[in-house]
Protein backbone atom coordinates (compact mmCIF):
# COMPACT_ATOMS: atom_id res chain seq x y z
CA UNK A 1 0.00 0.00 0.00
CA UNK A 2 1.33 3.42 -0.98
CA UNK A 3 0.42 6.88 0.34
CA UNK A 4 -3.01 7.58 1.78
CA UNK A 5 -4.92 10.66 0.67
CA UNK A 6 -7.92 12.54 1.97
CA UNK A 7 -9.26 12.66 -1.60
CA UNK A 8 -8.36 10.77 -4.76
CA UNK A 9 -9.97 11.97 -7.99
CA UNK A 10 -10.04 9.61 -10.97
CA UNK A 11 -9.99 11.70 -14.13
CA UNK A 12 -8.48 15.12 -14.88
CA UNK A 13 -11.19 16.52 -17.15
CA UNK A 14 -13.21 19.66 -16.35
CA UNK A 15 -14.95 17.84 -13.50
CA UNK A 16 -11.95 16.02 -12.06
CA UNK A 17 -9.25 18.67 -12.19
CA UNK A 18 -11.59 21.32 -10.74
CA UNK A 19 -12.63 18.95 -7.93
CA UNK A 20 -8.99 18.20 -7.16
CA UNK A 21 -7.97 21.86 -7.04
CA UNK A 22 -10.95 22.78 -4.87
CA UNK A 23 -10.30 19.91 -2.45
CA UNK A 24 -6.64 20.90 -2.13
CA UNK A 25 -7.61 24.54 -1.55
CA UNK A 26 -9.81 23.36 1.33
CA UNK A 27 -6.82 21.77 3.03
CA UNK A 28 -7.37 18.16 1.94
CA UNK A 29 -4.45 15.99 0.85
CA UNK A 30 -5.46 15.38 -2.74
CA UNK A 31 -4.34 13.27 -5.68
CA UNK A 32 -5.70 13.15 -9.22
CA UNK A 33 -5.33 10.12 -11.50
CA UNK A 34 -5.11 10.59 -15.27
CA UNK A 35 -4.33 7.96 -17.92
CA UNK A 36 -4.11 10.22 -20.98
CA UNK A 37 -0.57 10.79 -22.27
CA UNK A 38 0.82 12.42 -25.38
CA UNK A 39 3.10 10.79 -27.96
CA UNK A 40 6.09 11.49 -25.69
CA UNK A 41 4.47 9.86 -22.65
CA UNK A 42 3.78 13.13 -20.86
CA UNK A 43 0.44 13.48 -19.02
CA UNK A 44 -2.38 15.21 -20.87
CA UNK A 45 -4.72 17.09 -18.54
CA UNK A 46 -8.11 18.68 -19.24
CA UNK A 47 -9.96 15.66 -20.59
CA UNK A 48 -12.08 15.59 -23.73
CA UNK A 49 -13.32 19.16 -23.29
CA UNK A 50 -9.94 20.81 -23.37
CA UNK A 51 -8.14 18.47 -25.76
CA UNK A 52 -10.65 17.24 -28.34
CA UNK A 53 -13.89 19.03 -27.50
CA UNK A 54 -14.99 22.42 -26.22
CA UNK A 55 -11.79 24.44 -26.53
CA UNK A 56 -10.33 23.27 -29.86
CA UNK A 57 -13.74 23.37 -31.56
CA UNK A 58 -14.28 26.95 -30.37
CA UNK A 59 -10.88 27.95 -31.73
CA UNK A 60 -11.87 26.64 -35.16
CA UNK A 61 -15.34 28.19 -34.91
CA UNK A 62 -13.89 31.61 -34.06
CA UNK A 63 -11.41 31.51 -36.93
CA UNK A 64 -13.94 30.38 -39.52
CA UNK A 65 -16.51 32.90 -38.30
CA UNK A 66 -13.99 35.66 -38.92
CA UNK A 67 -13.40 34.21 -42.38
CA UNK A 68 -17.13 34.15 -43.13
CA UNK A 69 -17.55 37.69 -41.83
CA UNK A 70 -14.69 38.92 -44.01
CA UNK A 71 -16.07 37.18 -47.10
CA UNK A 72 -19.74 37.99 -46.63
CA UNK A 73 -20.10 40.81 -44.10
CA UNK A 74 -17.29 43.28 -44.65
CA UNK A 75 -18.58 44.74 -47.93
CA UNK A 76 -21.83 45.93 -46.32
CA UNK A 77 -19.73 47.75 -43.69
CA UNK A 78 -17.59 49.49 -46.28
CA UNK A 79 -14.55 47.29 -45.77
CA UNK A 80 -12.82 46.14 -48.93
CA UNK A 81 -11.17 42.75 -48.45
CA UNK A 82 -10.81 40.91 -51.74
CA UNK A 83 -9.69 37.31 -52.15
CA UNK A 84 -9.83 36.47 -48.43
CA UNK A 85 -8.99 32.80 -47.95
CA UNK A 86 -8.22 30.33 -45.20
CA UNK A 87 -4.97 28.51 -44.46
CA UNK A 88 -6.46 25.43 -42.79
CA UNK A 89 -3.08 24.08 -41.72
CA UNK A 90 -2.31 27.35 -39.89
CA UNK A 91 -5.81 27.35 -38.38
CA UNK A 92 -5.33 23.85 -36.95
CA UNK A 93 -1.83 24.70 -35.67
CA UNK A 94 -3.27 27.69 -33.80
CA UNK A 95 -5.94 25.42 -32.30
CA UNK A 96 -3.24 23.00 -31.16
CA UNK A 97 -1.23 25.78 -29.53
CA UNK A 98 -4.24 27.02 -27.58
CA UNK A 99 -4.84 23.50 -26.29
CA UNK A 100 -1.15 23.12 -25.36
CA UNK A 101 -1.19 26.41 -23.43
CA UNK A 102 -4.25 25.44 -21.43
CA UNK A 103 -3.25 21.85 -20.64
CA UNK A 104 0.09 23.12 -19.39
CA UNK A 105 -1.81 25.63 -17.30
CA UNK A 106 -3.65 22.88 -15.45
CA UNK A 107 -0.38 21.21 -14.56
CA UNK A 108 0.81 24.52 -13.13
CA UNK A 109 -2.40 24.86 -11.11
CA UNK A 110 -1.90 21.36 -9.68
CA UNK A 111 1.59 22.35 -8.50
CA UNK A 112 0.43 25.69 -7.14
CA UNK A 113 -2.36 24.07 -5.11
CA UNK A 114 -0.44 21.00 -3.98
CA UNK A 115 -2.37 18.39 -5.98
CA UNK A 116 -0.43 15.14 -6.54
CA UNK A 117 -0.75 13.85 -10.11
CA UNK A 118 -0.83 10.06 -10.38
CA UNK A 119 -0.20 9.10 -13.99
CA UNK A 120 -1.95 5.93 -15.09
CA UNK A 121 -5.34 4.22 -15.33
CA UNK A 122 -7.40 4.42 -12.16
CA UNK A 123 -9.68 1.69 -10.87
CA UNK A 124 -11.82 1.82 -7.75
CA UNK A 125 -11.41 -1.20 -5.49
CA UNK A 126 -13.28 -2.07 -2.31
CA UNK A 127 -12.96 0.14 0.79
CA UNK A 128 -12.07 3.30 -1.13
CA UNK A 129 -8.79 1.94 -2.45
CA UNK A 130 -7.65 3.08 -5.87
CA UNK A 131 -5.42 1.00 -8.11
CA UNK A 132 -3.33 3.02 -10.56
CA UNK A 133 -1.75 1.13 -13.47
CA UNK A 134 0.96 2.92 -15.45
CA UNK A 135 1.60 2.58 -19.18
CA UNK A 136 4.03 -0.31 -18.54
CA UNK A 137 1.42 -2.31 -16.63
CA UNK A 138 2.81 -1.66 -13.16
CA UNK A 139 0.02 -1.28 -10.58
CA UNK A 140 0.14 0.71 -7.34
CA UNK A 141 -2.68 0.81 -4.81
CA UNK A 142 -3.55 3.96 -2.88
CA UNK A 143 -5.97 4.44 -0.01
CA UNK A 144 -8.29 7.40 0.42
CA UNK A 145 -10.83 8.73 2.86
CA UNK A 146 -12.88 9.87 -0.13
CA UNK A 147 -12.86 9.07 -3.84
CA UNK A 148 -14.34 11.18 -6.66
CA UNK A 149 -15.03 9.37 -9.93
CA UNK A 150 -14.75 11.76 -12.89
CA UNK A 151 -14.14 9.35 -15.75
CA UNK A 152 -16.05 11.34 -18.38
CA UNK A 153 -17.53 9.99 -21.60
CA UNK A 154 -16.57 8.66 -25.03
CA UNK A 155 -18.22 9.04 -28.45
CA UNK A 156 -20.96 6.59 -29.36
CA UNK A 157 -19.93 4.44 -32.31
CA UNK A 158 -22.49 3.00 -34.70
CA UNK A 159 -22.07 -0.30 -36.60
CA UNK A 160 -23.14 1.12 -40.00
CA UNK A 161 -20.29 3.65 -39.89
CA UNK A 162 -17.17 2.11 -38.28
CA UNK A 163 -14.38 4.62 -37.76
CA UNK A 164 -11.77 4.57 -40.53
CA UNK A 165 -8.65 6.70 -40.11
CA UNK A 166 -8.76 9.79 -42.28
CA UNK A 167 -12.21 9.08 -43.72
CA UNK A 168 -14.84 8.17 -41.09
CA UNK A 169 -14.10 10.23 -37.99
CA UNK A 170 -15.35 10.86 -34.45
CA UNK A 171 -15.10 14.26 -32.72
CA UNK A 172 -11.35 13.88 -32.13
CA UNK A 173 -10.67 12.97 -35.74
CA UNK A 174 -12.89 15.80 -36.96
CA UNK A 175 -10.67 18.30 -35.17
CA UNK A 176 -7.60 17.01 -37.01
CA UNK A 177 -8.88 17.66 -40.55
CA UNK A 178 -6.15 19.79 -42.13
CA UNK A 179 -7.50 20.35 -45.63
CA UNK A 180 -11.00 21.54 -46.48
CA UNK A 181 -12.98 18.54 -47.76
CA UNK A 182 -14.99 19.26 -50.89
CA UNK A 183 -17.88 17.13 -49.63
CA UNK A 184 -18.42 16.54 -45.91
CA UNK A 185 -21.03 14.24 -44.42
CA UNK A 186 -22.11 14.37 -40.79
CA UNK A 187 -24.25 11.81 -38.98
CA UNK A 188 -26.10 13.56 -36.18
CA UNK A 189 -27.53 17.08 -35.99
CA UNK A 190 -26.60 17.67 -32.36
CA UNK A 191 -24.10 20.09 -30.83
CA UNK A 192 -20.97 18.48 -32.32
CA UNK A 193 -22.51 17.84 -35.72
CA UNK A 194 -23.79 21.39 -36.17
CA UNK A 195 -20.59 23.00 -34.92
CA UNK A 196 -18.37 20.86 -37.15
CA UNK A 197 -20.71 21.43 -40.07
CA UNK A 198 -20.55 25.18 -39.52
CA UNK A 199 -16.75 25.20 -39.42
CA UNK A 200 -16.26 23.42 -42.73
CA UNK A 201 -19.21 25.01 -44.54
CA UNK A 202 -17.57 28.38 -43.90
CA UNK A 203 -14.35 27.04 -45.41
CA UNK A 204 -16.19 25.98 -48.56
CA UNK A 205 -17.24 22.36 -47.95
CA UNK A 206 -20.53 21.03 -49.25
CA UNK A 207 -21.98 19.84 -45.94
CA UNK A 208 -24.77 17.28 -45.61
CA UNK A 209 -26.11 16.48 -42.14
CA UNK A 210 -28.06 13.24 -41.65
CA UNK A 211 -30.31 13.27 -38.57
CA UNK A 212 -32.27 10.13 -37.69
CA UNK A 213 -34.92 12.01 -35.70
CA UNK A 214 -37.81 13.70 -37.45
CA UNK A 215 -37.51 16.80 -35.27
CA UNK A 216 -34.58 19.21 -35.42
CA UNK A 217 -33.00 19.99 -32.01
CA UNK A 218 -35.87 18.32 -30.17
CA UNK A 219 -34.49 19.31 -26.74
CA UNK A 220 -34.41 23.02 -27.58
CA UNK A 221 -37.34 25.41 -27.45
CA UNK A 222 -39.36 25.07 -30.63
CA UNK A 223 -38.75 28.70 -31.64
CA UNK A 224 -34.99 28.26 -31.24
CA UNK A 225 -35.04 25.03 -33.26
CA UNK A 226 -37.07 26.58 -36.11
CA UNK A 227 -34.88 29.68 -36.32
CA UNK A 228 -31.67 27.66 -36.12
CA UNK A 229 -32.68 25.31 -38.92
CA UNK A 230 -33.66 28.22 -41.14
CA UNK A 231 -30.41 30.10 -40.56
CA UNK A 232 -28.10 27.07 -40.82
CA UNK A 233 -29.78 25.98 -44.04
CA UNK A 234 -29.28 29.49 -45.39
CA UNK A 235 -25.58 29.18 -44.51
CA UNK A 236 -25.25 26.07 -46.66
CA UNK A 237 -25.86 23.13 -44.32
CA UNK A 238 -28.06 20.56 -46.07
CA UNK A 239 -29.92 19.11 -43.07
CA UNK A 240 -31.84 15.91 -43.78
CA UNK A 241 -34.26 14.86 -41.01
CA UNK A 242 -35.58 11.34 -40.57
CA UNK A 243 -32.42 10.10 -42.30
CA UNK A 244 -31.02 6.94 -40.71
CA UNK A 245 -27.58 5.67 -41.76
CA UNK A 246 -27.72 1.99 -42.77
CA UNK A 247 -24.18 1.43 -44.02
CA UNK A 248 -20.94 2.89 -45.37
CA UNK A 249 -18.45 1.82 -48.00
CA UNK A 250 -14.92 3.11 -48.63
CA UNK A 251 -14.33 3.79 -52.32
CA UNK A 252 -10.73 3.58 -53.62
CA UNK A 253 -9.47 4.60 -50.18
CA UNK A 254 -10.49 8.19 -50.89
CA UNK A 255 -14.28 8.54 -50.63
CA UNK A 256 -17.09 7.30 -48.42
CA UNK A 257 -20.39 6.07 -49.79
CA UNK A 258 -23.06 6.59 -47.13
CA UNK A 259 -26.25 4.59 -47.37
CA UNK A 260 -29.28 5.87 -45.51
CA UNK A 261 -33.06 5.65 -45.48
CA UNK A 262 -35.52 8.53 -45.27
CA UNK A 263 -39.17 9.13 -46.12
CA UNK A 264 -38.35 8.48 -49.78
CA UNK A 265 -36.70 5.10 -49.16
CA UNK A 266 -33.09 3.99 -49.73
CA UNK A 267 -30.62 6.82 -50.49
CA UNK A 268 -26.89 7.21 -51.12
CA UNK A 269 -24.44 10.03 -50.48
CA UNK A 270 -20.81 10.25 -51.60
CA UNK A 271 -18.50 12.33 -49.38
CA UNK A 272 -14.77 12.89 -48.95
CA UNK A 273 -15.00 12.68 -45.16
CA UNK A 274 -17.72 11.50 -42.78
CA UNK A 275 -18.05 12.67 -39.17
CA UNK A 276 -20.01 10.45 -36.78
CA UNK A 277 -21.56 12.66 -34.09
CA UNK A 278 -24.48 10.72 -32.65
CA UNK A 279 -23.81 11.39 -28.99
CA UNK A 280 -21.63 10.21 -26.13
CA UNK A 281 -21.80 7.48 -23.49
CA UNK A 282 -20.31 7.25 -19.99
CA UNK A 283 -16.75 5.98 -19.82
CA UNK A 284 -17.17 3.50 -16.96
CA UNK A 285 -15.73 0.33 -18.49
CA UNK A 286 -12.87 -0.95 -16.33
CA UNK A 287 -13.39 1.83 -13.79
CA UNK A 288 -14.94 -0.26 -11.02
CA UNK A 289 -13.97 -3.52 -9.33
CA UNK A 290 -16.91 -5.85 -8.79
CA UNK A 291 -16.74 -5.31 -5.02
CA UNK A 292 -16.30 -1.50 -5.20
CA UNK A 293 -19.86 -0.98 -3.98
CA UNK A 294 -20.67 1.47 -6.78
CA UNK A 295 -23.71 0.68 -8.90
CA UNK A 296 -24.40 1.52 -12.56
CA UNK A 297 -27.80 2.04 -14.11
CA UNK A 298 -29.03 0.21 -17.21
CA UNK A 299 -27.32 2.73 -19.52
CA UNK A 300 -23.93 2.47 -17.84
CA UNK A 301 -24.16 5.70 -15.85
CA UNK A 302 -22.97 5.71 -12.24
CA UNK A 303 -25.95 5.93 -9.89
CA UNK A 304 -25.75 8.98 -7.59
CA UNK A 305 -28.05 11.08 -5.39
CA UNK A 306 -28.60 14.83 -5.67
CA UNK A 307 -25.20 15.47 -4.01
CA UNK A 308 -23.35 13.05 -6.31
CA UNK A 309 -22.94 10.35 -3.64
CA UNK A 310 -22.73 6.80 -4.97
CA UNK A 311 -23.96 3.70 -3.12
CA UNK A 312 -20.46 3.25 -1.68
CA UNK A 313 -19.84 5.41 1.42
CA UNK A 314 -17.22 8.07 0.79
CA UNK A 315 -17.32 7.59 -2.98
CA UNK A 316 -18.74 10.30 -5.24
CA UNK A 317 -19.18 10.55 -9.01
CA UNK A 318 -19.50 13.65 -11.19
CA UNK A 319 -19.71 14.84 -14.79
CA UNK A 320 -20.55 12.88 -17.91
CA UNK A 321 -20.56 9.53 -16.09
CA UNK A 322 -23.64 10.49 -14.01
CA UNK A 323 -27.19 11.68 -14.76
CA UNK A 324 -27.85 15.10 -16.20
CA UNK A 325 -26.53 16.96 -19.23
CA UNK A 326 -23.05 16.11 -20.50
CA UNK A 327 -21.65 19.61 -20.14
CA UNK A 328 -18.22 20.72 -18.92
CA UNK A 329 -19.61 23.47 -16.69
CA UNK A 330 -22.03 21.04 -15.06
CA UNK A 331 -19.12 18.69 -14.31
CA UNK A 332 -16.99 21.50 -12.87
CA UNK A 333 -19.73 22.74 -10.55
CA UNK A 334 -20.44 19.19 -9.38
CA UNK A 335 -16.73 18.85 -8.61
CA UNK A 336 -16.77 21.99 -6.50
CA UNK A 337 -19.95 20.88 -4.69
CA UNK A 338 -18.50 17.47 -3.85
CA UNK A 339 -15.17 18.90 -2.63
CA UNK A 340 -17.07 21.30 -0.38
CA UNK A 341 -19.21 18.48 1.02
CA UNK A 342 -16.14 16.34 1.72
CA UNK A 343 -14.56 19.29 3.55
CA UNK A 344 -17.63 19.54 5.77
CA UNK A 345 -19.29 22.55 4.18
CA UNK A 346 -22.92 22.82 3.13
CA UNK A 347 -23.18 22.70 -0.64
CA UNK A 348 -25.83 22.12 -3.27
CA UNK A 349 -26.29 22.58 -7.00
CA UNK A 350 -29.31 23.90 -8.86
CA UNK A 351 -29.80 21.56 -11.80
CA UNK A 352 -32.68 23.71 -13.08
CA UNK A 353 -30.27 26.52 -13.95
CA UNK A 354 -27.66 24.87 -16.18
CA UNK A 355 -27.18 26.75 -19.47
CA UNK A 356 -26.95 24.93 -22.81
CA UNK A 357 -25.08 26.47 -25.75
CA UNK A 358 -24.41 25.55 -29.36
CA UNK A 359 -21.62 27.70 -30.81
CA UNK A 360 -22.83 28.06 -34.37
CA UNK A 361 -23.31 31.59 -35.65
CA UNK A 362 -25.65 32.88 -34.58
CA UNK A 363 -25.19 31.04 -31.30
CA UNK A 364 -28.02 29.07 -29.69
CA UNK A 365 -28.39 29.24 -25.91
CA UNK A 366 -31.02 28.40 -23.35
CA UNK A 367 -31.70 27.73 -19.69
CA UNK A 368 -34.76 26.38 -17.93
CA UNK A 369 -38.01 25.09 -19.37
CA UNK A 370 -39.01 25.16 -23.03
CA UNK A 371 -42.45 26.24 -24.18
CA UNK A 372 -43.33 22.70 -25.24
CA UNK A 373 -42.34 21.32 -21.81
CA UNK A 374 -44.57 23.81 -20.02
CA UNK A 375 -47.46 23.00 -22.35
CA UNK A 376 -47.13 19.29 -21.62
CA UNK A 377 -46.99 20.00 -17.88
CA UNK A 378 -50.13 22.13 -18.04
CA UNK A 379 -48.39 25.23 -16.64
CA UNK A 380 -49.96 28.58 -17.44
CA UNK A 381 -47.22 30.78 -18.82
CA UNK A 382 -46.55 33.99 -20.70
CA UNK A 383 -43.92 34.73 -23.34
CA UNK A 384 -41.92 37.82 -24.16
CA UNK A 385 -39.82 37.91 -27.32
CA UNK A 386 -37.57 40.54 -28.84
CA UNK A 387 -35.69 40.31 -32.17
CA UNK A 388 -32.10 41.47 -32.53
CA UNK A 389 -33.23 43.07 -35.81
CA UNK A 390 -34.71 45.83 -33.62
CA UNK A 391 -31.48 46.33 -31.62
CA UNK A 392 -29.35 49.32 -32.57
CA UNK A 393 -26.18 47.72 -31.20
CA UNK A 394 -26.88 44.48 -33.07
CA UNK A 395 -27.31 46.49 -36.28
CA UNK A 396 -23.98 48.23 -35.67
CA UNK A 397 -22.36 44.83 -35.11
CA UNK A 398 -23.88 43.43 -38.30
CA UNK A 399 -25.48 40.65 -36.22
CA UNK A 400 -29.23 41.14 -36.40
CA UNK A 401 -30.32 37.52 -36.75
CA UNK A 402 -32.15 35.83 -33.90
CA UNK A 403 -34.03 36.86 -30.78
CA UNK A 404 -34.36 36.66 -27.00
CA UNK A 405 -37.34 34.77 -25.61
CA UNK A 406 -38.36 34.78 -21.96
CA UNK A 407 -41.00 32.45 -20.54
CA UNK A 408 -42.57 33.18 -17.15
CA UNK A 409 -45.27 31.77 -14.91
CA UNK A 410 -48.48 33.61 -15.73
CA UNK A 411 -49.62 33.62 -12.09
CA UNK A 412 -46.41 34.16 -10.09
CA UNK A 413 -44.41 36.09 -12.75
CA UNK A 414 -41.36 33.92 -11.98
CA UNK A 415 -39.00 33.34 -14.92
CA UNK A 416 -39.14 29.69 -16.01
CA UNK A 417 -36.95 29.72 -19.11
CA UNK A 418 -34.77 31.97 -21.26
CA UNK A 419 -33.98 31.05 -24.87
CA UNK A 420 -31.78 32.86 -27.38
CA UNK A 421 -30.53 32.81 -30.93
CA UNK A 422 -27.96 35.53 -31.51
CA UNK A 423 -24.42 36.63 -32.14
CA UNK A 424 -23.30 36.56 -28.49
CA UNK A 425 -26.02 34.37 -27.02
CA UNK A 426 -23.37 32.33 -25.18
CA UNK A 427 -22.54 35.43 -23.13
CA UNK A 428 -26.05 36.85 -22.83
CA UNK A 429 -27.51 33.61 -21.48
CA UNK A 430 -25.66 34.23 -18.22
CA UNK A 431 -28.15 37.02 -17.53
CA UNK A 432 -30.96 34.49 -17.74
CA UNK A 433 -29.08 32.01 -15.56
CA UNK A 434 -28.41 34.61 -12.86
CA UNK A 435 -32.01 35.81 -12.95
CA UNK A 436 -33.34 32.28 -12.54
CA UNK A 437 -30.77 31.39 -9.86
CA UNK A 438 -32.10 34.28 -7.79
CA UNK A 439 -35.72 33.29 -8.55
CA UNK A 440 -36.28 36.56 -10.38
CA UNK A 441 -39.62 37.62 -11.76
CA UNK A 442 -40.18 39.18 -15.15
CA UNK A 443 -40.88 42.41 -13.29
CA UNK A 444 -37.39 42.26 -11.73
CA UNK A 445 -35.86 42.37 -15.22
CA UNK A 446 -38.33 45.02 -16.34
CA UNK A 447 -37.19 47.29 -13.48
CA UNK A 448 -33.49 46.67 -14.12
CA UNK A 449 -31.55 49.41 -15.93
CA UNK A 450 -29.70 48.03 -18.96
CA UNK A 451 -26.97 50.10 -20.59
CA UNK A 452 -27.70 51.66 -23.99
CA UNK A 453 -26.74 50.86 -26.65
CA UNK A 454 -26.03 47.20 -25.88
CA UNK A 455 -27.12 43.89 -27.31
CA UNK A 456 -28.27 42.90 -23.81
CA UNK A 457 -31.09 45.43 -24.04
CA UNK A 458 -32.86 42.66 -25.95
CA UNK A 459 -33.18 40.80 -22.63
CA UNK A 460 -34.82 43.86 -21.09
CA UNK A 461 -37.19 44.30 -24.00
CA UNK A 462 -38.13 40.59 -23.99
CA UNK A 463 -39.03 40.90 -20.30
CA UNK A 464 -41.16 43.96 -21.08
CA UNK A 465 -42.78 42.15 -24.00
CA UNK A 466 -43.98 39.38 -21.68
CA UNK A 467 -46.51 41.90 -20.34
CA UNK A 468 -47.00 43.69 -23.67
CA UNK A 469 -44.89 46.62 -22.48
CA UNK A 470 -42.02 46.43 -24.99
CA UNK A 471 -40.91 49.87 -26.10
CA UNK A 472 -38.96 49.22 -29.28
CA UNK A 473 -41.26 46.75 -31.03
CA UNK A 474 -45.01 46.69 -31.48
CA UNK A 475 -46.59 44.56 -28.76
CA UNK A 476 -48.75 41.61 -29.69
CA UNK A 477 -52.34 41.48 -28.63
CA UNK A 478 -52.95 39.42 -25.52
CA UNK A 479 -53.91 35.81 -26.04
Amino acid sequence: MSDKFDVIVIGAGPGGYVAAIRAAQLGLKTACVEKWVDDKGAPVLGGTCLNVGCIPSKALLETTHKLHEAQHGFAAQGIVADNVKIDTQKMVERKDQIVKNLTGGIGGLFKANGVTLLQGTGKLLANKQVEVTDKDGNATTYAAENVILASGSVPVEIPPAPLTEGLILDNAGALEIRETPKRLGIIGAGVIGLEMGSIWARCGSEVTVLEAMDDFLALADIDVAKEAKKLLTKQGLNIKLGARCTGTEIIDGKEVKVKYTDANGEQELIVDKLIVAVGRRPQTQGLLAEDSGVKLDERGFIFVDENCRTDAPGVYAIGDSVRGPMLAHKASEEGIMVADIIAGHKAAMNYDCIPNIIYTFPELAWVGKTEQELKSEGVKYKVGKFPFAASGRAMAANATEGFVKIIADEETDRILGVHMVGGIASELIAQGVIAMEFAASVEDLQLTVFAHPTVSEAVHEAALAADNHAIHIANRKKR
